[in-house]
């Protein structure tokens, strides 16, 4: 994704009957709709109706939704600062973000939360809990919390503020094997991630191995993918080129510092080690890989830098630009697609790992359900060849919601997928056994996904 103000499109071209047309509906609306209709609404609606008719992640961001676009993009939003997920209905502390008010506060990983102020939480989807959590600076919320392991539930009085959001986590999992995952390419990722692989290297400046967790990271900003990219790359190769209709978007990034450093920033990859280049690799990646995480799977695969490791990626391989139209307003619009360094485009096809892993050692159940680009209504071709519809994808989706049903029928505990980069995630120990010559855990029933057929 990238950012630039405004550009003054030519205006001579417009089509005059056209544009009458859409003058002559709005009238009517105006006079003639059963109640009187917002007019801001009406011209916004009509501008969102014609970006969304292109792809799914074209979009014209109203001030609300701009608010919370660069509230994911630059990782700050101001809140009580938890990583959450869902389990029985109830918002699920996957982790407290490390210094925020809910880590002071004393809330663990694995604490449900079944109240948020006087709501229940049952019911609730994720946004609307995530909402809920949300305010305005030094307002409070008030938490009930459950904890399994102390079989106790109590409430907790949080102060909201502005919470900087952690997209890079790291351990050493075993002596001389680090573990590095990042979950999305945000303002500071690049910072974040030079920070704590020199942490890894400070704790074993020898270290034999590096697995690269990339699994359910929907991408984020270029440069961030450029960036990582490099500090495993030699100089100047090529990390990704995109090409499309405009002059900007007809281009090559490299593995150096000019092509991923914002005006006047230092070089976060300076202070890293020389072995950084060398230490053995494995990247992780799953259907939830998308755009710049399968930017930065595709250059370490193509110059044979790693081995990719999981399932078939995502498949986003276009560029998005964000123009800013007024003061609280913005397009974001698909300008280019992405190429990985053979020339190969990701977009609707993804990046197919060397090595295919099930999600956990009795295979996979969650796998099918995620949706990925080639899956998505009016998804643009990849350009390098008409596209066939996946029937057997399609069916394998269904079958996993049927599944996933009759074991709800049968009140069967359905087992949630362990946390990435805990003991029992089965992926991760593939990769640690890659990393040391060990057998790996192949799937027996992963085939590549041809979302592309060559025509002639």
């Amino acid at each position: 994704m990238q950012f630039q103000a405004i550009a003054r499109s030519s205006v001579s071209a417009l089509p005059l009957e056209e544009l009458q047309q859409l003058a002559a509906v709005f009238g009517m609306v105006k006079s003639d709709y059963v109640e009187p209709v917002d007019e801001k609404k009406l011209i916004n609606d009509a501008i969102s109706g014609m970006v969304s008719g292109l792809d799914p992640h074209s979009q014209f961001f109203d001030k609300k939704s701009f608010k919370e676009f660069r509230e994911g993009t630059t990782g700050r939003f101001v809140g009580v600062g938890i990583e959450i997920g869902m389990e029985d209905g109830l918002v699920k502390v996957v982790s407290p973000i490390e210094g925020s008010p809910a880590f002071r506060a004393g809330l663990k990983s694995g604490d449900l939360i079944t109240k948020i102020d006087d709501t229940v939480v049952k019911g609730l989807t994720m946004d609307q809990a995530v909402k809920k959590m949300r305010g305005e600076p030094n307002t409070k919320v008030v938490l009930t919390v459950f904890r399994k392991s102390e079989s106790r539930s109590f409430p907790v009085t949080i102060v909201r503020e502005e919470i900087r959001v952690q997209s890079v986590r790291a351990k050493m999992v075993e002596p001389g094997y680090g573990w590095l995952r990042v979950s999305q390419f945000q303002d500071r990722t690049v910072d974040d991630f030079a920070k704590k692989l020199e942490d890894l290297y400070k704790q074993d400046p020898n270290l034999k191995g590096l697995v690269l967790d990339l699994r359910n990271d929907p991408g984020g900003l270029l440069e961030g993918a450029v960036a990582i990219s490099s500090a495993f790359l030699p100089a100047d190769v090529v990390v990704v080129s995109t090409n499309g209709q405009i002059a900007d978007s007809k281009a090559t990034f490299k593995a150096a510092p000019e092509y991923y450093l914002r005006r006047g920033g230092s070089d976060p990859l300076k202070r890293l080690p020389e072995a950084v280049k060398k230490v053995p690799m494995v990247v992780l990646v799953n259907e939830g890989s998308a755009s710049a995480s399968e930017i930065v799977a595709g250059a370490l695969q193509d110059h044979k830098r790693a081995t990719i490791m999981g399932a078939q990626t995502f498949g986003k391989g276009s560029v998005q630009t964000v123009r800013q139209l007024g003061p609280d307003t913005a397009l974001k619009i698909t300008t280019a697609r992405y190429y990985t360094p053979s020339g190969a485009s990701i977009q609707a096809k993804g990046i197919v790992p060397d090595v295919m892993l099930d999600e956990t050692a009795e295979g996979n159940l969650f796998a099918a359900l995620r949706l990925r680009e080639a899956d998505l209504e009016k998804h643009i071709a990849s350009g390098q060849g008409a596209e066939q519809k996946d029937a057997a994808r399609e069916k394998a989706r269904e079958e996993a919601r049927k599944k996933l049903e009759e074991e709800a029928a049968k009140k069967a505990e359905v087992k949630p997928l362990p946390e990435f980069g805990s003991a029992e995630d089965f992926q991760l120990a593939q990769a640690l056994n890659r990393l040391k010559g060990k057998p790996v855990l192949v799937s027996k029933t992963a085939v590549e996904r041809k979302a592309e057929a060559q025509t002639n």
